[in-house]
């Protein structure tokens, strides 16, 4: 081989790595940035599949049965796993290169009859990846199929939702097979006369344990039977004492089945449960009310008087007590976050809670951006953002991923992020703390574990913040201002 041939390598000089470093942190790359179309860097938010995952977890008994490749099912089990740090039972009938040619209904197939025989679960809910999207299964008739042929029971629930990942976010596909598992299950359920006196409460996609573990008591506060839907509280919370249960917890089967007949229908995220509230409005007995997430004290009051109202109960002392308390702490606390700027992302209904909420303590959401949205949301925090002097001048930043927020804190740079772990980048390149809020968080422990809805929710949120910033005083402070109180 000639000298000419040989392919040379040069390395980048350390005089050209800083270069392109203290370009990216200018207007001309903001520019070049925010021109990309086809190209997507650290979006914001998971894949379709994910999302249906976390509703199979949230019913009693419920196994939930991946039809695509097995690859896929262990990026959602995984992520869940780090996430909560407990185990995501999910079995997939692992579709390889026969499947992508032929179909994937024999894998559909041997897959049902083994989980069926094995994990012994009253339900299975099956929910697609991108290969079976992409060649066209068609899961009415595979489903028909598995159950004529015999591989379960004609009588074996298996409610299923097309979620491709190519398409929407882990939100559509939480409304899909909330959808799906609620029509199933309701089917030929409903009773005449009037609705029985209790709530169904959704509360969307929402990785905090905790949120839903207060929900439960404040409904049980006011005395209020309910149902919540899909309860993923004991699921990803459960007790560890030398058993390890498949199924340890979520909604019962019965009790979802029988909402259909329920007084109330109440979801907590509009904005993932599109579909699963048309479909409430149009069969369910009783009414069906869409409200934002009750994150700050205007939120959890306008919550807790839409639950008076329903059930013509008085709002608890208790519950009154919480608040005079949570009104108490982010008065202590407000000069602490008063006045300062945060670039805020993730799931469009966490982002109006949370803005919401920020507003509240004067607090300035500047950069408020959700990677996969539409108009409808943009218009809907605009106008959430008019109602306080603290949002003037925010800017909206829909469908765009986490690099456009590297561009905008480099050149209209804010002093703190509020969003899930994969903002911990960003907040190192530019020198501000992190606020882990949202879902995934697999680089801290138990924060799922900590309510943030609700007046506790509330103090938790301020607490957190508040007390980030007051590390960052005492951490960079000369030792003539090291006070004992701040």
């Amino acid at each position: 081989m000639t000298e000419n041939a040989v392919k040379k390598v040069y390395r980048t000089t350390p005089e050209e790595v800083d270069k392109v470093r203290k370009w990216i942190l200018t207007e001309d790359y903001k520019e070049k940035n925010f021109a990309r179309e086809a190209l997507v860097v650290n979006p914001a938010h998971a894949c379709q599949p994910l999302g249906a995952e976390m509703v199979a977890h949230g019913f009693k008994d419920t196994l939930p049965f991946v039809h695509g490749s097995q690859g896929c099912a262990s990026y959602f089990r995984s992520t869940f796993n780090r996430h909560f740090r407990e185990p995501a039972p999910t079995v997939a009938d692992a579709m390889t290169e026969d499947g992508a040619v032929f179909g994937g209904q024999n894998n559909l197939f041997e897959g049902l009859e083994n989980a069926y025989t094995l994990y012994k679960p009253k339900m299975m809910a099956v929910f697609t990846t991108c290969m079976p999207e992409v060649i066209g299964d068609d899961l009415t008739a595979f489903i028909r199929n598995a159950k004529s042929a015999g591989h379960v029971p004609e009588d074996f629930p298996l409610p299923y939702a097309n979620t491709p990942s190519f398409n929407g976010t882990h939100i559509n596909g939480y409304d899909s097979m909330l959808k799906s598992i609620l029509e199933y299950l309701t089917e030929g359920k409903k009773k005449d006369g009037a609705p029985k006196e209790s709530l169904n409460l959704i509360p969307g996609f929402d990785g905090n344990t905790a949120n839903y573990r207060e929900y439960k008591r404040i409904l049980e506060a006011f005395g209020i039977p309910y149902t919540l839907m899909a309860d993923i509280s004991d699921s990803f919370d459960s007790v560890c004492d030398g058993t390890y249960r498949l199924y340890p917890g979520g909604t019962p089967l019965e009790d979802a089945a029988d909402s259909i007949n329920a007084k109330a229908t109440i979801s907590l995220q509009k904005y993932s449960t599109i579909q699963t509230m048309r479909m409430v409005k149009d069969t369910f007995a009783g009414s069906a009310e869409v409200m934002p997430m009750p994150i700050g004290i205007k939120n959890t009051d306008a919550f807790l008087m839409k639950l008076s109202e329903l059930f013509g109960k008085p709002i608890p002392e208790e519950l009154k007590a919480e608040r005079g308390r949570a009104v108490d702490a982010m008065t202590d606390g407000h000069q602490y976050v008063h006045g300062k700027k945060f670039a805020v992302y993730g799931d469009p209904d966490y982002l109006l809670g949370l803005v919401s909420f920020m507003l509240e303590m004067g607090m300035i959401p500047w950069h408020v951006l959700c990677s996969r949205s539409n108009r409808k949301f943009e218009k809907e925090m605009k106008a959430l953002l008019e109602t306080s002097e603290f949002g003037t001048g925010c800017n909206v930043w829909i469908n765009r991923d986490l690099w456009h927020l590297h561009s905008l804190l480099a050149t209209d740079p804010v002093d703190g992020i509020i969003g899930d772990t994969h903002g911990k980048y960003l907040a190192r390149d530019h020198k501000i703390p992190l606020f882990r809020v949202g879902f995934p968080i697999i680089d801290r422990i138990n924060l799922h574990r900590t309510p943030l809805i609700g007046y506790n929710g509330a103090v938790n949120l301020l607490s957190m913040i508040a007390n980030k910033f007051l590390d960052i005083v005492d951490d960079t402070s000369d030792d003539q201002w090291f006070e004992m109180m701040r």
